[in-house]
């Protein structure tokens, strides 16, 4: 496994941890077979798919009070994505048809799952400058319960923007690997 940490000023913190499961298979229908049955499964559907990224948020928020009044005065949101991805034995005897393939969906898997851990940070960056904004609460409980309340909201907001962009990948999935694929035959017809 290989751990990166990302971080920036006044940005939401992202951990990213890779993980692999390996498939075989010599034919594109083989290597399909070996995604459905070893892919990671979804807890939302329990279904397999070919990759997956699982999310954890930590927030960390300090108050300050003065006069009564309760205001958060730092806020840290912190997402650590688990990517789970394929891994092709590449047995000796598939054909390169297959290997161009195989390459191509590897790298569109990657991407995707990559594009979810965007989607998260952007999600963790909104969450702290929204925490931020919880000013002069009648006390650190009232302010707390704010909080708590803006998260949840920042979190549905996250999952519902997710749920869409697989929406959408999902339609696009066909179009966006054929052009892939001939974008990489061309490559390596002109010897690139």
């Amino acid at each position: 496994m290989l751990l990166l940490t990302c971080t920036g000023a006044n940005t939401a913190s992202v951990a990213k941890v890779y993980s692999y499961f390996s498939i075989g298979g010599t034919t594109l229908q083989e290597i399909e077979a070996e995604l459905k049955r070893r892919g990671p499964k979804l807890n939302g559907t329990g279904n397999r798919h070919p990759g997956a990224t699982r999310m954890e948020f930590t927030t960390r928020v300090t108050y300050g009070e003065q006069n009564g009044r309760c205001s958060v005065v730092a806020a840290d949101v912190s997402v650590k994505a688990t990517m789970i991805l394929p891994r092709w034995t590449r047995p000796q005897r598939s054909d390169n048809e297959t290997r161009l393939i195989w390459d191509t969906l590897a790298s569109d898997i990657k991407r995707h799952e990559e594009a979810h851990v965007t989607i998260a940070r952007n999600h963790a960056r909104d969450m702290e400058q929204a925490l931020l904004q919880i000013r002069n609460e009648r006390g650190c409980t009232a302010a707390q319960d704010k909080v708590n309340a803006t998260s949840s909201r920042q979190l549905a907001a996250h999952d519902q923007e997710q749920d869409q962009f697989d929406r959408v990948e999902s339609k696009g999935f066909d179009r966006r690997i054929n052009s892939l694929l001939r974008y990489r035959l061309e490559r390596l017809e002109n010897g690139q």
